[in-house]
Order: C-alpha cells, then sequence, then structure tokens
C-alpha cells in the first residue's frame, strides 16, 4: 500500500510560479514512475508531467518550456515546479505512483492561476 500526501498548491497571479510536492509513504521497494496529473473543471484528468525511475521524464505540450518535474528517490518524493503560469493552468492536481502495475493517487492539491 503506497499514500502519497501533496502540497504546495495555492493561489498565484498570471506569469507566478508554484512548486508542488509529493511525498510517498508505505510499505513498497521502489516506485516505477511518479508524476503529476490535473483536473480543470469540467473536462477530464489529464498527463501533466510524469517521470520514471530511471530519469526518462514526458510532459504535456501545453507545460513544456513551463514546468519541470524532479524526483528525490531516496526520499520517494516528486517535484513539480511550475513556472509562467497560466489561468488555463488552474485545476486540482494529483500526484500519481505506479508500483507494480497499480496507480495510486494522492488526494489532489487546488491550483488557482487568475489572470
Amino acid at each position: 500500500q503506497v499514500q502519497l500526501v501533496e502540497s504546495g498548491g495555492g493561489l498565484v497571479q498570471a506569469g507566478g510560479s508554484l512548486r508542488l510536492s509529493c511525498a510517498a509513504s508505505g510499505s513498497f521497494f521502489s516506485i516505477n514512475a511518479m508524476g503529476w496529473y490535473r483536473q480543470a473543471p469540467g473536462k477530464e484528468r489529464e498527463l501533466v508531467a510524469r517521470m520514471s525511475s530511471g530519469g526518462d521524464t514526458n510532459y504535456a505540450d501545453s507545460v513544456k518550456g513551463r514546468f519541470t518535474i524532479s524526483r528525490d528517490n531516496a526520499k520517494n518524493t516528486v517535484y513539480l515546479q511550475m513556472n509562467s503560469l497560466k489561468p488555463e493552468d488552474t485545476g486540482v492536481y494529483y500526484c500519481n505512483a505506479l508500483l507494480v502495475g497499480t496507480n495510486y493517487w494522492g488526494q489532489g492539491t487546488q491550483v488557482t492561476v487568475s489572470s
């Protein structure tokens, strides 16, 4: 079982920055991939950024060049640095961990970008 606890969301003006953190705890040996998804009101949840245990990354086209995902494997923690935020980045951001073929989710943290 894996528990994911997110932090770092909030309200920011367009052009600003936020940093999200997600710490994984529980009984496991290693996590295959960790990442961030988001869900805007009335829309489906979508991938924002993801990083494998080996460091491979993939980003949504809409955030490339603005967001950076990083990971501390020793701490089982993943971060998302979000710069040049836009109102369309508003949504609930969910941490995700893939472990032995099972996806685990955090409770979500709200990010609101005002124009």
